[in-house]
């Protein structure tokens, strides 16, 4: 947000966002043993761990014209994680 807040001010037409992502079933999580990966689906509203397609969208999303009114925003995207 900060330097979304910078490139305003300084008249910049730059949009800045972020992605936050959660549990993934990337190769690093398939080393991990499945009774913990469950734990870490039980965390999120969803009830389930992400896949790579849905951070690629969402960044798809933020690279298009389609979020140009979009910034200073960071973009969850861990099914509704809950801690």
């Amino acid at each position: 947000m900060t330097w979304a807040k910078e490139f305003a001010r300084k008249g910049a037409n730059v949009r800045v966002n972020a992605i936050a992502p959660g549990y993934i079933m990337t190769d690093i999580l398939k080393t991990i043993p499945q009774d913990l990966l469950d734990g870490f689906a039980k965390l999120t509203m969803l009830g389930r761990l992400g896949q790579p397609i849905e951070v690629a969208n969402a960044a798809l999303f933020l690279a298009s014209e389609e979020s140009s009114y979009v910034t200073g925003q960071t973009l969850n995207v861990n099914g509704g994680m809950r801690l």
